[in-house]
């Protein structure tokens, strides 16, 4: 609130900052003073001057600045017309359409809007107030040019922002396809159709450093066979995943740029083809202008040729070839370099491969271990699938994320939490095993569907009046521990083939590590309700109890408010025990207990204090409406009908109350007042209940 309070101050300030700006001009305008329009003139100039410098180094651009920068110009333009012309319609008045242009090519299109309507405006105030009346053919006019003029700089520039940001768009969207073709070419990445690289922005990273330090190897070699050998042009040439064509992939040579063609060039035809098929290096010499070497466009340049071929691990990858001007042929030892510096080529390739899947690895590697850290520091349920969704993320491109539970005692699923679209419909939802992927996934022990494509129209995921966002790519992760299953995880992507082998690799991983998280999770959950919570009833304990009485009692003396405490016994409980067993006394038992959770509001704490005793912490709560809540406890356990060697058995309880401060200011001095009163109400016939005053030294029944 006192930041609102203080934005909407500095707005009121601006406002209030420009009225007297506008004062000053009309009142210039109406008797012309420099001692009026130097000051205004030069106070506009130092707060445009200002407001601009903060507009170009803000990152972020607001209407509000924009028009107030607009306004600053506007005024700064009429001033110096009015001055000059002392009238609207002089031939100064062209800078407001200056300074509108100015505006209209920088500020937001509705700040624009505003401050060609704020001029407007402040010219027919100022024919108004200033010259005798608004001329209303003259305002028209202006009206017309001040429109037409900031319609067309807006059009113009934005147009220009538009074709820019398209071009931009357009060259980094090829740079970085022929990032990924030459990666593919050398296979530091398997040729998929996936409009996405493998493992997102990292992976690019690591293709583009990678296809650029096998560039350097391969130019450097070139280099080193033009320097040694004396040639013309030296290229590598690459063949496709068909074997059908060649392209270059790098070349050094004499010749410009209009010599040389980018092919690409088939792998039949020519000297190119001898050498494929041949698989043996190929010279010729004494070449006519008529010869025909495919990577030169106009005509043969050189006289002499020589093609090696590259192998990789036997297999036949490009052609190396080298040519000279002179009719000098190639000897064998300058073949031998030419076949070396195609090893060379090929080793280059192949290291580099190695070594982005060695960084590959690594990165996995750290994202494994980042999750594991995740995991390993959550401790509830809810926290590890928000580390493991965390995780998953980091890993693909995750728009969507649930887990679901699976309970075994009826065969059914729970979906536990979601993250994305869909979670107020989908949370809290319970479905059958059925067909579904997340049933089938569980039961087979595998992620589904099939490499992570989704099809909604013929996949069901959950059941079929539950669904999933339309995506195009969905995995479901099963998470089993020792053979047990827990429940899955389902990741949804809005990015096409978003799960590719490698994610999935690492998801499945991911999956075991959630899995036994939950398990450990869920294993620290029971730890806690044993050492806090009641076996037969599913209350508080002793212990839990003394812990939850300070922390309340604490508050209550804090923030001064009453507080109360309620100590309830079964009445005659031994001989419950006694005629009936220990069997009907304990299902006495958890009926009074559930009659307590049914009856307390969700801040109070009840807890089973030990045998057939109950205490309950009412926070907020005077004794009057301690004495309500215990009425209605006690009515509801007395109504209460138990069945025990086919007849009926009723039961009833006795209630003491205490309250905070005047009963006791301490745990144990409240706790005694209401043990006090507790004696009371079994001294005074039982089945009652009763708030202790030390005064009085009695007890009132209700």
């Amino acid at each position: 609130m006192f930041v609102g309070l203080r934005r909407l101050a500095r707005r009121a300030a601006s406002l209030l900052g420009l009225a007297v700006l506008a004062a000053g001009v009309t009142l210039d305008a109406a008797q012309p003073s420099d001692w009026i329009f130097v000051p205004i003139v030069l106070l506009l100039a130092a707060l445009i001057t200002v407001r601009a410098w903060r507009r170009a180094h803000s990152v972020d651009f607001k209407r509000s600045r924009d028009m107030e920068l607009g306004a600053l110009a506007m005024l700064a333009a009429q001033a110096v017309a009015l001055h000059v012309d002392h009238q609207t319609s002089g031939p100064t008045h062209a800078l407001l359409y200056v300074a509108i242009g100015l505006v209209s090519a920088f500020a937001h299109p509705l700040a624009t809007v505003a401050v060609t309507l704020g001029a407007l405006g402040f010219e027919a105030l100022l024919q108004a107030t200033a010259f005798g009346g608004v001329v209303t053919s003259e305002l028209g006019r202006h009206a017309a040019f001040t429109s037409a003029i900031a319609s067309i700089n807006m059009l113009s520039l934005r147009l220009e922002i538009a074709r820019l940001r398209n071009a931009s768009r357009s060259e980094l969207f090829a740079e970085r396809e022929r990032i990924l073709e030459e990666a593919r070419n050398y296979r530091l990445l398997r040729p998929v159709a996936a409009s996405e690289p493998e493992g997102g922005r990292e992976d690019e990273r690591l293709f583009r450093s990678g296809v650029e330090e096998i560039q350097l190897s391969v130019l450097f070699a070139l280099r080193l066979l033009r320097e040694c050998l004396g040639v013309h042009t030296a290229i590598l040439l690459w063949l496709n995943e068909s074997g059908t064509q060649l392209r270059v992939s790098e070349l050094v040579s004499d010749g410009d740029d209009q010599e040389l063609s980018e092919g690409p060039f088939s792998a039949r035809d020519g000297i190119l083809g001898a050498v494929l098929s041949q698989r043996t290096p190929v010279s010729l010499s004494d070449l006519k202008p008529s010869f025909v070497l495919p990577y030169y466009a106009n005509g043969c340049p050189v006289q002499t040729v020589c093609g090696v071929p590259v192998f990789e691990h036997g297999q036949l990858r490009g052609v190396l070839v080298v040519d000279r001007r002179e009719s000098k042929a190639f000897r064998p030892e300058e073949e031998e370099l030419c076949e070396q510096a195609a090893r060379f080529a090929a080793r280059a390739i192949e290291n580099e491969r190695v070594f982005l899947q060695l960084e590959r690895t690594r990165v996995e590697q750290g994202k494994l271990y980042r999750a594991a850290e995740r995991l390993g520091s959550a401790t509830s349920e809810e926290d590890v699938v928000e580390a493991g969704v965390s995780s998953a993320s980091e890993i693909a491109a995750v728009n969507f994320a649930a887990f679901t539970s699976f309970e075994p005692n009826d065969q059914s699923h729970l979906i536990r939490a979601v993250r994305g679209g869909l979670a107020t419909k989908l949370e809290g939802r319970r479905f059958p095993s059925n067909a579904g992927l997340v049933s089938m996934a569980l039961q087979n022990r595998h992620p589904l569907p099939y490499r992570g494509e989704y099809d909604p129209t013929h996949q069901m995921v959950f059941a079929r009046d539950l669904a999933p966002p339309d995506m195009p790519s969905l995995l479901v992760l099963p998470l089993v521990v020792h053979d047990e299953p827990f429940g899955t995880l389902v990741l949804g992507s809005n990015t096409p083939q978003a799960f590719d082998e490698a994610a999935r690799g690492l998801l499945d991983v991911l999956a075991s590590h959630l899995a036994v998280s939950l398990s450990n999770a869920r294993m620290v959950r029971r730890l806690e309700e044993q050492a806090t919570t009641d076996g037969l009833t599913g209350l508080l304990n002793k212990r839990a109890m003394l812990t939850a009485a300070e922390q309340k009692l604490s508050g209550a003396r804090r923030f001064g408010r009453p507080l109360s405490v309620l100590i309830c016994d079964i009445d005659h409980f031994k001989r419950v025990n006694d005629t009936y067993g220990h069997d009907v006394g304990d299902v006495v038992i958890k009926a009074l207990a559930q009659v307590h959770q049914r009856e307390k509001r969700v801040t109070d704490a009840v807890a089973r204090f030990g045998g057939e005793e109950f205490v309950t912490i009412c926070e907020q709560t005077d004794a009057d409406g301690a004495l309500l809540l215990a009425e209605r406890i006690r009515d509801e356990f007395k109504r209460t009908t138990f069945h025990a060697n086919g007849e009926e058995v009723h039961c009833t309880c006795s209630i003491g109350i205490a309250t905070f401060p005047g009963f006791g200011r301490t745990w144990d001095e409240l706790f005694k007042s209401a043990d006090d009163a507790l004696y009371v109400s079994k001294r005074g016939g039982r089945d009652r209940s009763t708030i202790w005053d030390p005064k009085l030294r009695d007890h009132s029944a209700a």
